[in-house]
């Protein structure tokens, strides 16, 4: 990867506005012929070196996030039957020693419940909630491509991942990945048929990163995340999939005279429609948003959520009477609610959303993650390190967890320019809009 960002350095020129000397580089794609582009007046109007310092912020929120999460993953998953004190963690616990079920005592991280950083000098590991994004990305970019077929991924993954453990796959990416190595093309590879764990909680982790490709249009966003979301995910793993990536797309334009909190709200509030109202996971959201609106403190609206979902059954979440392992603690369903208690109750500090979903219980690390990355990504890389007043490592290694790519260490300036480049591809091919490199912005034209 490195090498493609070399070749788009040769190209960089300099602009200049209105006869003064600009700040910053404009940088193409040595890969894409940009089109002339006249604005019609209309148009979204976006900053790429802005969307450059957002992305770098996704990457090393989501990161923190990631790895702060992994310290209680599968800590608490409920006991079903009954609903004690101290069945899950509360705010209490933070900064306190977790207390790991299934063996998890050798995890490679520290056992005190708090954030757990990379230093200035270090180095970001990759894991499953980052490391799939990284093979998508990667696959958009080298494809020269907005839309990926089922070949392509397939021949991504089969070359990227490994294919015998430790590989860093789990429930239906595993499945997806066995089915592929045995000639299944996605999306076949989520047929309920052919995958039983069609609505685990994997694509959720794996395609939020295809919203940032369509700034302010989520419409297409869904479209060019459909086919990755199906490589794993059916029906309501795959709506819930949809509902992050209409977030992430539409935090782009989120209203700079609103505060993180307001504009939060308004971008789930939007993104609701990617649920049908008659499934369980539009009914979930519903549930959750009515109880945070009440007042109602987090720790009980998850525990009210444990009790309507896992013991109850209610609004046909089944997943209890399916006797999975750890009753399904990394389905879709039971994650998505969770993750919409930090969501709401983190009220858009990073902070608080990170803590709260480090805290919720399940499969912690992937909601934490998701909304970790989605702030981080709405402050920038400064923003984050304001939050957390200090400074950290760009480098992050994607090998280990995943194969074959060109630097085994890559480093987020480098992994955002990619992301600008496949935006530009999309904004210019896929939405019939323009960028204007003299003064480094986008114009995006907006839905009909």
């Amino acid at each position: 990867m490195k090498n493609l960002i070399l070749l788009s350095l040769l190209t960089t020129i300099f602009a200049c506005s209105d006869n003064k000397k600009s700040d910053f580089k404009i940088i193409k794609d040595p890969n894409l012929d940009y089109n002339e582009y006249s604005p019609k007046g209309n148009e979204i109007i976006l900053s790429r070196t802005e969307y450059l310092n957002k992305l770098k912020g996704f990457w090393l929120a989501q990161c923190i996030a990631n790895w702060t999460g992994l310290v209680t993953e599968m800590d608490k998953i409920g006991n079903i039957g009954e609903l004690k004190t101290g069945n899950f963690y509360t705010r209490e616990d933070w900064g306190k020693k977790d207390q790991p079920k299934y063996g998890r005592s050798t995890q490679e991280i520290s056992r005190n419940i708090d954030f757990v950083f990379e230093g200035k000098d270090g180095i970001w590991g990759a894991d499953d909630d980052t490391d799939i994004e990284y093979i998508y990305q990667h696959l958009l970019y080298t494809n020269k491509t907005s839309k990926l077929s089922g070949e392509q991924i397939r021949d991504g993954w089969l070359k990227h991942i490994k294919h015998e453990e430790q590989n860093y796959l789990w429930v239906s990416n595993q499945r997806a990945l066995d089915l592929m190595i045995n000639g299944i093309i996605p999306p076949e590879t989520s047929d309920p048929k052919k995958n039983p764990d069609f609505d685990m909680i994997d694509a959720q982790l794996t395609t939020e990163i295809f919203g940032f490709y369509s700034p302010g249009r989520p419409d297409i966003a869904v479209e060019i995340a459909d086919l990755p979301i199906q490589t794993t995910a059916r029906y309501n793993a795959e709506w819930i999939s949809k509902f992050y990536v209409s977030m992430y797309s539409l935090a782009a334009v989120s209203n700079p005279k609103l505060s993180n909190k307001e504009n939060l709200l308004i971008i789930a509030e939007k993104s609701r429609n990617q649920l049908p109202n008659n499934s369980y996971a539009s009914k979930m959201y519903d549930f959750v948003k009515r109880q945070y609106d009440d007042g109602l403190p987090w720790e009980t609206i998850r525990d009210n959520v444990y009790v309507r979902y896992q013991v109850e059954e209610k609004d046909g979440y089944n997943i209890t009477s399916r006797n999975m392992r750890c009753n399904g603690c990394a389905a879709a369903g039971i994650n998505f609610a969770a993750s919409l208690i930090s969501l709401f109750a983190g009220e858009g500090d990073l902070k608080e959303t990170i803590k709260l979903g480090s805290l919720m219980g399940w499969d912690s690390d992937n909601p934490t993650a998701t909304w970790g990355g989605l702030i981080g990504f709405m402050i920038g890389k400064d923003g984050v390190e304001n939050a957390f007043e200090r400074t950290f490592s760009e480098k992050y290694n994607i090998h280990r967890t995943r194969q074959n790519f060109p630097n085994a260490v890559d480093n987020f300036t480098d992994m955002a320019n990619i992301g600008v480049f496949i935006t530009d591809r999309v904004i210019q091919n896929e939405l019939g809009g323009g960028i204007d490199l003299n003064n480094n912005l986008w114009y995006i034209p907006k839905k009909e």
